[in-house]
């Protein structure tokens, strides 16, 4: 499977999480649920092939700094789409390192698992709640907090693991030429380490999971109710 690349001019990192094979012989929903990085990247070409695409929803998961920083262009440019902002690592940077202090890139969802139950509680019931059109969630590079949130649905839609490890992976390379560009006066090694999205840590977070009883019994936990679910996993199911 490819990923379904989208081209939003500025972003590096935008996909469509449809066409993913699932374990019953399927494939996930396109023009459903989309990622993205940041969409204060975006020039005004991309804010229009953004609206062309049927993007009802955007919901930008960085912390309320981040966004003072880099304004959100949403609000503004599209006020038809509904713009969410929802910090999704605690509501600051340093209450995060606080409560997850520096887990490894292997371990990095399992730990936002055990350490942010509310916060994704209160996300994925705006996404559950959203209008059936197209919705965008991003952060700042799309590949950690958003990801967190792709491999979950995915799982709900039951999508192949491996199919949900290599759409982790899939942003190490979307983003490594863009950011050695963007940060000429860095050590290489540094940004390529900074990108680095291991497989591994998507089977680590499945494996937390399926200890737990499964995806559904983690969602129930955080307090989602059955109809919620229902309609997160119907966002990539027919």
């Amino acid at each position: 499977m490819q990923q379904q690349r989208l081209h939003f001019p500025a972003l590096l990192n935008a996909r469509d999480l449809g066409g993913h094979p699932t374990l019953d012989g399927g494939v996930t929903r396109s023009r459903s649920l989309l990622r993205a990085d940041d969409l204060a990247q975006l020039n005004a070409e991309g804010v229009e092939a953004l609206a062309r695409y049927g993007v009802e929803t955007v919901i930008d998961l960085r912390w309320p700094a981040e966004v003072a920083r880099h304004p959100n262009p949403i609000p503004t440019a599209l006020p038809q789409v509904r713009y969410v902002q929802l910090s999704l690592l605690t509501p600051s940077e340093d209450e995060w390192r606080l409560r997850c202090p520096e887990p490894t890139k292997e371990l990095w969802k399992c730990a936002a698992l055990e350490g942010v139950g509310a916060e994704l509680r209160t996300v994925l019931g705006v996404i559950a709640a959203a209008t059936p059109g197209a919705l965008l969630f991003h952060c700042v590079a799309g590949k950690d907090r958003t990801g967190l949130i792709a491999a979950l649905l995915l799982t709900l839609a039951d999508a192949e693991p491996e199919a949900i490890a290599r759409d982790y992976v899939a942003s190490s390379e979307n983003l490594r030429e863009g950011y050695l560009k963007r940060y000429p006066n860095t050590e290489p090694a540094r940004i390529l380490a900074a990108l680095h999205c291991p497989e591994v840590g998507v089977h680590n977070m499945l494996k937390f999971l399926a200890e737990g009883g499964g995806v559904r019994a983690y969602l129930r936990r955080i307090g989602l109710g059955e109809d919620e679910i229902a309609r997160l996993r119907a966002r990539l199911r027919d």
